[in-house]
């Protein structure tokens, strides 16, 4: 279910009488809830646009860490330490404030933001709170206790590992003290984050084990009729270099999902696995649901929105951005970190009062390991399209480079170089390669 327009209209006021323990200003105050790739770069880039703003990053977490290039780290290729970075020190150099909370509630009316740690008053509100899973689709005929049970299983035993955190270590771990047999992973259909993801962890771990001699293969069962990005690479890839250590299976709808015997019945097939990493659908943060700006937007749940400004319908002066967003944009960290400076620019020229820009669409650039000994990678480079007669959205502009026999090695360097250069735009922090 999610919150009609009635609902937004009839918001509770929050359900905290205290004020977070932040000073009073009289400057323009921008919010902004989520400190992941959109979040950073919009409490970064509003105090570059508007320096005269006071600007609060709240986040739940105490540390960063890095989705894209985690699955390197999985299969021990980086340190732990090139994910990880310091939000006291991104919020120092850009002249924010980090505030540690959870935000769990908004009075849109009176301008207030509600947090484990207190209420937040706002002139201006992003919201990027990320992603939740959405495991509906495997638990259709389960009563409730039975759905909660499964779900509680697939999250604690099999992560999907792609929400930074706890189930990134699970993953790493199986991963490294797998013993051999099957190794099942999934993918999602619809717009799931970072559509070459689950392609690269396929083939890095695929080739971690053949590094081991392991007697091991890794089942791929995607829900899609095809590699859904950078195909032709990573088709080449699954074929020539882990022709005995991966088997891919495109259309795989999965009907059931037995774990107590370990396997896995698609509409065709039946697979059996010694562990698993299941990736479900994913849908945007529940708690935009909870505060009555998500829509039902092919069940994914995603932020209610103007999708040329980013500002949420029926609440003035709130931005939604990131990964919860409804637009086709990919769900990846450059993606966000683009559009966050955009958002940034727009609310910056709201303060300014200045004439506002045209719509501009966010930049994708991503680069996807298909090897790690020796390392090599492809590439892809896209902007979008707008059109106003069909209020669609197209990709534009596409560059890709995906015969990693040639320009295997290069990509490879440029993963490096590529996250460096961002980690540096989001906490200005010397990293350690």
């Amino acid at each position: 279910a999610f919150a009609s327009n009635d609902a937004k209209k009839s918001q509770p006021k929050p359900k905290t009488n205290y004020k977070a323990p932040i000073p009073d200003t009289k400057k323009t105050r921008v919010v902004v809830v989520g400190g992941g790739w959109s979040g950073l770069s919009i409490a970064k880039n509003t105090k570059i646009f508007a320096p005269d703003a006071e600007v609060i990053l709240v986040e739940q977490r105490h540390e960063f860490t890095s989705c894209p290039l985690s699955n390197l780290w999985l299969v021990d290729k980086i340190d732990l330490e090139y994910l990880t970075h310091d939000y006291i020190q991104g919020a120092r150099n850009g002249n924010y404030t980090y505030f540690q909370a959870t935000a769990i509630g908004l009075d849109n009316k009176n301008k207030v933001l509600e947090t484990s740690n207190g209420n937040i008053e706002y002139d201006y509100l992003v919201l990027a709170p990320g992603i939740d899973y959405d495991y509906s689709r495997w638990t259709k005929g389960l009563n409730t206790q039975d759905t909660l049970t499964f779900e509680n299983t697939l999250r604690t035993n099999y992560p999907a590992g792609f929400i930074p955190g706890s189930e990134h270590i699970t993953l790493r771990n199986k991963i490294l003290n797998f013993k051999g047999g099957n190794f099942l992973m999934t993918v999602p259909s619809g717009n799931y984050r970072c559509l070459p993801a689950p392609y690269e962890r396929a083939c890095v771990v695929a080739d971690y084990f053949k590094q081991k001699g392991l007697k091991a293969k890794v089942i791929l069962l995607d829900e899609n009729n095809t590699i859904t990005i950078k195909e032709k690479g990573f088709q080449t890839a699954f074929d020539e270099l882990y022709a005995d250590y991966i088997e891919y299976v495109s259309g795989a709808d999965i009907k059931k999902i037995d774990l107590k015997n370990k396997t896995v019945t698609t509409e065709f097939d039946e697979f059996k696995f010694e562990d698993a990493s299941f990736y479900p659908h994913v849908r945007g943060a529940k708690l935009l649901e909870r505060i009555g700006l998500a829509k039902d937007a092919k069940n994914m749940l995603e932020a209610d929105i103007n999708p040329l400004t980013y500002e949420a319908n029926g609440a003035k002066d709130v931005f939604i951005t990131g990964d919860a967003r409804p637009m086709g944009f990919s769900k990846s960290g450059n993606t966000s970190n683009s559009e966050g400076f955009i958002v940034a620019r727009n609310i910056a020229q709201r303060i300014n009062n200045t004439k506002l820009i045209k719509w501009e669409p966010p930049t994708t650039t991503c680069f996807s390991a298909v090897s790690i000994a020796p390392e090599k990678a492809i590439y892809i480079y896209t902007q979008y399209s707008y059109s106003a007669k069909t209020k669609a959205f197209n990709f534009a502009g596409t560059i890709s480079s995906e015969n990693w026999k040639k320009d295997g090695k290069k990509n490879a360097n440029s993963i490096y170089s590529w996250a460096t250069s961002l980690y540096y735009d989001m906490f200005g922090d010397k990293i350690i390669s």
